[in-house]
């Protein structure tokens, strides 16, 4: 080493040893690398995940907020009190998951993972990015139980977005199939027409998207119209519903926790 380091005579062997070393120390080092690798590669797609329910959660917020605004579209003197209604209504939303669809034929039904832990009530509407998909008819501390509108046992009073014709929309027991009851042959209901929540009865929000008329039959002798209509939620295929609470259901629990 003393030789070395004055005269430089094993400068040679060192950069031989030097070379035949290196691919050791990286080989050695691989191990570390691709545990450091893995870890921000996991942490990676652990925040994507996260920020992609995230924003999931958000556009279906969104989604459901413009329902409202559909009812823009009618009459200008009929939606100044209409808006006055749907502005003060609904006070919060929360995303739940379905968990588990009911196997039932005859029972239109699923589980979601929300219950009286988050304040979630019987008779609560929920929906989705694209209307209303029926209303909360069981609840436990963690779970409820949503009873969808084109189950045979549900009625949603609805109105016609077009001309403010009201009336009472019907399960039938199939999923994309709802029907109008007891309209009157004469009644100004056309195809394509967008059904919308009343309000009326206090158990639906007002102005939401219910269905859209894709059938109406006017029989000679018959004293009511026959208006089958397709759900505007996508009942088959949503994951994520919203669950709504009106200021007056929020003033309530408000007061049941004081």
């Amino acid at each position: 080493m003393f030789i070395d380091h004055h005269q430089q005579h094993l400068k040679g062997l060192r950069k031989a040893i030097g070379t035949f070393i290196t691919p050791i120390v990286f080989l050695a080092e691989i191990p570390g690398e691709f545990f450091a690798w893995g870890g921000e590669n996991l942490m990676t797609r652990s925040q994507l995940r996260q920020e992609n329910t995230r924003l999931k959660n958000e556009s279906l917020i969104l989604k459901a907020q413009l329902q409202q605004f559909v009812s823009i579209q009618a009459e200008n003197a009929r939606l100044r009190n209409l808006l006055g209604n749907v502005n003060r209504q609904v006070e919060r939303r929360l995303v739940a998951e379905i968990i588990q669809i009911d196997s039932d034929p005859f029972s239109l039904r699923f589980l979601i993972n929300k219950g009286s832990t988050d304040d979630v009530f019987v008779g609560q509407t929920v929906i989705d990015a694209y209307g209303i998909v029926g209303q909360v008819v069981e609840v436990t501390a963690m779970t409820a139980r949503v009873l969808m509108i084109s189950d045979a046992t549900h009625a949603i009073p609805v109105r016609v977005n077009r001309n403010g014709v009201r009336a009472n929309l019907i399960g039938t027991g199939q999923i994309n199939t709802l029907a109008l009851e007891f309209v009157p042959d004469t009644t100004d209901i056309k195809v394509g027409d967008l059904l919308l929540s009343s309000g009326l009865g206090e158990r639906f929000p007002d102005g939401y998207p219910v269905a859209t008329v894709t059938h109406v039959s006017h029989n000679p002798g018959e004293d009511y119209a026959t208006i089958w209509a397709t759900p505007s939620a996508h009942l088959e295929q949503s994951a994520l519903v919203l669950l709504v609470w009106t200021d007056k259901k929020q003033e309530e629990i408000g007061a049941s926790q004081e």
